[in-house]
């Protein structure tokens, strides 16, 4: 499954919005250097949707605050 995700880093605090089935809001309170904001962000996804961090993955946007994201479940 592939997802649009609008990236927050250096929010308060950590959480996933659902927009609709295909956009969401990833919240987190890295900033984006040396990629820490993408890690914590593929963490939340994988807590999200309860599956491991290796089967999600950023496919575009690494270094854009909107990103597709692809989810093995």
């Amino acid at each position: 499954m592939r997802i649009s995700v609008k990236a927050k880093p250096n929010a308060f605090e950590n959480k996933v919005e659902k927009i609709d089935d295909q956009n969401y809001i990833v919240s987190v309170t890295e900033p984006p250097v040396q990629g820490k904001a993408n890690r914590a962000i593929i963490e939340e996804l994988s807590n999200y949707f309860s599956t491991s961090i290796s089967n999600v993955n950023i496919i575009s946007g690494r270094t854009s605050r909107n990103k597709i994201i692809e989810i093995k479940i």
